[in-house]
């Protein structure tokens, strides 16, 4: 009996010995306060809540949900609010992983006060501004990123901020684009699951838009710069006297019978912005994971009445509890004006 023990210890010593590494995969959360439940889907009970940039290794994944580990337990989170890797313990996988040979050794700043960020995500916290013609050395590539460092920063840059465009006009760079906070003082607007305003929500995402467009030299104008009534015929008379280049009129869905319902879409009322909603609702898709409704026709007065370029785009179910209380989020603000941000910078290359 003692012989057999030995021989089993020595066998599995040896199988540890030569084990090959394997990789595991891992979640990286991309919002605030997501919910871990106990089982794959919305019916099941919450258990827990985890956040922006945290790590999990997953467990297993059934549709679009992942169980993962959560110390002595574990839970599942729909993948629509994580970053899937995998990781692998072979330092020669890691060490093709810092730049590929397609990759530029420099790169040069397209745009003034563009964007560095501390990991290579858009809900990471900007660390510094780059001007435009300065020059970068390229040290990593991650995805859509580029990690660049030159004698006064380093930091992750989004690659599509380095697109050349042979018209001096591209960009958002002294572009002027009137946003548009839909409702506001008395008009409530939709009414959310736990009793939320849309007006508070499309201020909220207004705020943001404007900072991110400002720092990319655009010239900002606000339909309502306060919780105020503003009418309809107002707003648009606004963006029409001015040397307008894009309007975007925000809004948020509600309903309230159907709590199920989630999803984003734009509207164009003239043709010639079909692109335009096109273009942004798309991104904003890819960023945040938001069901895409896609864009349509909309006969509404801020678009209708509008001689400007104009959409009018619908961010989210505030109906829907889980996607009121993200919306509430700046994680997924930033993700949702990313996307806007992104969309405006392809449709202005093309003009």
């Amino acid at each position: 009996m003692h012989i057999r023990k030995t021989a089993v210890l020595v066998f599995s010593m040896f199988l540890l010995m030569f084990s090959i590494p394997v990789s595991a995969d891992q979640a990286i959360v991309i919002t605030d306060n997501l919910n871990v439940r106990t089982g794959p889907g919305t019916n099941f009970d919450k258990i827990d809540q985890i956040h922006t940039g945290e790590m999990y290794e997953i467990v297993q994944q059934k549709d679009n949900w992942i169980e993962i580990e959560l110390g002595n337990n574990t839970g599942w989170v729909t993948t629509e609010f994580v970053d899937i890797k995998t990781s692998s313990t072979n330092s020669e996988t890691d060490t093709d992983s810092s730049r590929s040979t397609d990759s530029p050794k420099t790169v040069t700043i397209q745009h003034d006060n563009t964007h560095l960020r501390k990991e290579p995500s858009t809900t990471s916290e900007i660390i510094g501004f780059a001007e435009k013609g300065s020059e970068f050395d390229v040290l990593t590539e991650n995805g859509d990123w580029y990690e660049i460092k030159n004698d006064n920063l380093t930091g992750f840059i989004y690659k599509s901020f380095l697109e050349k465009s042979d018209n001096p006009a591209s960009g958002l760079q002294n572009k002027t684009i009137v946003i548009d906070a839909g409702h506001g003082g008395r008009d409530v607007g939709a009414i959310g699951a736990s009793g939320t305003f849309e007006k508070d929500f499309t201020f909220k995402t207004m705020q943001q838009l404007k900072q991110e467009l400002t720092s990319l030299g655009a010239k900002v104008i606000l339909t309502r710069k306060d919780d105020e009534f503003i009418s309809l015929a107002s707003r648009t008379s606004l963006t029409n006297i001015q040397d307008t280049d894009a309007f975007i009129s925000i809004h948020y869905n509600s309903v309230p019978s159907m709590p199920g319902v989630t999803g984003i879409g734009a509207y164009y009322y003239h043709e010639q912005n079909q692109k335009l909603a096109q273009y942004i609702i798309e991104d904003i898709a890819k960023i945040t994971g938001a069901r895409n409704r896609g864009i349509k026709f909309g006969d509404f007065h801020v678009i209708r009445q509008n001689f400007k370029h104009s959409i009018l785009l619908e961010l989210g179910f505030i109906s829907n509890y889980e996607k009121e209380q993200l919306l509430l989020t700046n994680a997924y603000q930033k993700q949702l004006v990313k996307g806007i941000v992104n969309g405006l910078n392809k449709y202005f290359y093309e003009q």
